[in-house]
């Protein structure tokens, strides 16, 4: 691993541990605090989701946080309250790992931005 990947993972690694404080226990994976974005950002608090609907609020984080790098823009809210967010610039080819570096840098970047307090 190279000196960036190493930071970037140390940089994860206690997001978690700040998660893990405020939710009571640590995310286990990428996918579960895409999630815990989504919640946040539908602003709806705790509600029960089915499947598609946990799909939809993955699909919300991922915006949001790409966002950051100017590649979604957000559209406005659907009559029920959820965002909904079109593509700006097209997204580089990344294999899987390039893929979830880039989640994981903004990701981190989301918690610095939207919430201080985690980080």
């Amino acid at each position: 691993m190279i000196k960036k990947d190493l930071e970037l993972e140390r940089r994860w690694q206690e997001l978690r541990l700040s998660l893990q404080k405020v939710i009571g226990r640590r995310p286990k994976d990428l996918n579960a605090i895409l999630f815990l974005i989504g919640v946040q950002e539908l602003g709806k608090g705790r509600l029960e989701f089915d499947k598609e609907e946990k799909q939809d609020l993955m699909h919300i984080a991922i915006c949001k946080v790409l966002s950051f790098s100017g590649f979604y823009e957000l559209e406005g809210l659907d009559e029920d309250g959820w965002p909904h967010w079109k593509p700006t610039k097209k997204l580089p080819h990344f294999d899987l790992l390039e893929q979830e570096k880039l989640l994981k840098m903004h990701v981190i970047e989301y918690f610095e931005k939207e919430m201080p307090i985690l980080t």
